[in-house]
């Protein structure tokens, strides 16, 4: 089994990507004091994240803005970027009396093994960043083929809408 972590009141929360466009690999990195921990993920479950916190952050009682202690030009992965596993689900809550948000996230595994498990606390405002950095990110890659919405490929890619008969380009 893998190890787990568990990570209250980050000092640091991103996620990013390494890589060039069609071949990126995706990141959530968190750093708690000198603990670094870096999880490898899905470009979805980056885009999933970034949706559902927008949401949440949306829906949380308002509170006196303490102003951002994080914008997107500190947001890049640190080094080094190793990943300590792959992540399978992501849980996300609430809590009310800390006013902190709880990512819950558990290890790709195969059936019936146990996997790690990290549990991370960050602020509303270390969210926010999370939730516009991750939106960049993930928009950053390659442009969705205006006809079926998957990735084109700088060389184009065979629409299943075209039922294979040419590229879209």
């Amino acid at each position: 089994m893998s190890e787990s972590f568990d990570l209250p009141q980050v000092d640091r929360l991103t996620a990013d990507a390494v890589g060039p466009a069609g071949h990126r690999v995706f990141y959530l990195q968190a750093r708690r004091g000198p603990e670094l921990v870096s999880l490898k993920l899905e470009k979805q479950q980056v885009a999933a994240l970034a949706g559902y916190l927008t949401a949440m952050l949306a829906d949380l009682p308002a509170v006196a803005d303490a102003g951002d202690d994080a914008t997107s030009g500190e947001m890049g992965l640190e080094a080094p970027v190793e990943s300590a596993w792959t992540v399978g689900s992501i849980g996300v809550a609430y809590d009310e009396q800390t006013d902190r948000i709880v990512i819950l996230i558990e290890e790709l595994v195969e059936e019936g093994v146990e996997g790690a498990a990290t549990r991370i606390t960050a602020t509303r405002e270390q969210v926010a960043a999370l939730v516009r950095h991750s939106s960049e990110v993930v928009e950053a890659g390659r442009p969705p083929c205006p006809l079926c919405g998957l990735p084109l490929d700088p060389e184009g890619h065979v629409c299943p809408r075209l039922n294979g008969h040419g590229a879209v380009t």
